[in-house]
């Protein structure tokens, strides 16, 4: 699959390299080859193959070499806005669906574009995300004296809890036909006692008749305009428990030679969604890292397959829940809604 990469610089429109191809990559040009490698660094002969070669390995792992454009296409987009919007598509599900039998696409790591590439999993927007149709979100909250700072690891990033509160609440006061699943769960800080936080955040930037308080799964007439917190912490029910559900979330990816293995976790758990237990929802993560697999190389090759494998699937009469993503696009976004 070609995608196109779009210079921020220019707004050029560059074909994507293929991992082929980085042996041509710009970032390489400057650097010596492998016959003048000895006389530039003085190491014995024979290590500048050896240095061209862990060079290589870098690359296929995904750790040098940025682009240096940002890149859209109809699986991965690292630019700031979707190609196109889809707001209120769950406005055409019956009222009588349960929301397990609901097929959706949702972001992982949702509010993570700051940091680096080892801490960015999206680049867009929350309102942008929303729109586009995600309907999932994955939020971290580090907390400090009652105080919920939205983390991914280290990386803060630059809001907090009440701001995604806000997001959603103006996103559904729009869009009331909608619902919005929120993951929430306690990141860098080990305080396990984020309830009371939670709760008062919920009371300043939302309200409490907004969310779904219950652990039954409900239906889509019972959930439009709601905020169904999916909640990945202790204390009294809040709303739905995350353990509760089926996920598959096998997000350690050491490098880019263990991309195989993670999509066969992704293509297990999309096998086992249709045939599983239909008031179950099922979460499959296609999202991984690792030391030497960034986020968004990870991404690039998953959401391909997820998109080969969901284009085989067209047609076809299947639930396969939340399907969850790291830089998604519009097009593979709109794939997952038209399977309801």
């Amino acid at each position: 699959m070609r995608m196109k990469v779009r210079s921020r610089a220019s707004g050029q429109t560059l074909r994507h390299r293929s991992v082929q191809g980085l042996n041509k990559c710009p970032c390489l040009l400057d650097l010596p080859d492998a016959g003048n490698l000895d006389l530039i660094t003085g190491v014995i002969p024979g290590s500048a193959e050896m240095y061209q070669t862990l060079i290589q390995l870098f690359l296929i792992a995904g750790v040098v070499c940025p682009t240096g454009g940002a890149i859209s296409g109809p699986v991965y987009d690292d630019t700031p806005h979707p190609e196109f919007l889809n707001p209120s598509w769950m406005s055409g599900l019956p009222d009588s669906s349960l929301l397990s039998e609901v097929t959706m696409p949702g972001t992982h790591n949702t509010m993570a574009v700051f940091g680096g590439a080892l801490a960015e999993c999206q680049s867009w927007s929350l309102g942008s995300q929303l729109r586009a149709g995600v309907r999932f979100l994955d939020v971290r909250v580090r907390h400090v004296k009652g105080n919920l700072t939205i983390h991914h690891g280290v990386s803060y990033q630059r809001a907090h809890f009440g701001h995604v509160l806000q997001g959603v609440v103006d996103f559904l006061d729009e869009y009331p036909s909608e619902t919005v699943l929120m993951r929430v769960k306690e990141e860098l800080s080990e305080t396990d006692d984020i309830y009371g936080a939670v709760v008062s955040y919920v009371h300043r930037y939302a309200s409490w008749d907004m969310l779904w308080h219950s652990r039954l799964m409900p239906t889509m007439g019972q959930a439009r305009g709601k905020l169904i917190i999916l909640q990945d912490f202790h204390g009294p029910d809040l709303g739905m428990r995350y353990c509760s559900l089926d996920i598959a979330d096998d997000w350690k990816v050491l490098s880019l030679l263990q991309v195989p293995k993670k999509w066969q976790s992704v293509h297990k758990h999309l096998e086992l969604a249709p045939v599983g237990n239909m008031a179950q929802m099922f979460l499959t993560y296609t999202s991984g890292t690792g030391v030497f697999a960034y986020p968004s190389a990870v991404a690039q090759r998953i959401n391909a397959q997820l998109y080969d494998y969901l284009t085989g699937k067209t047609g076809k009469d299947h639930r396969f829940g939340v399907i969850i993503m790291d830089y998604p696009a519009a097009p593979i976004i709109q794939m997952i809604i038209d399977f309801n």
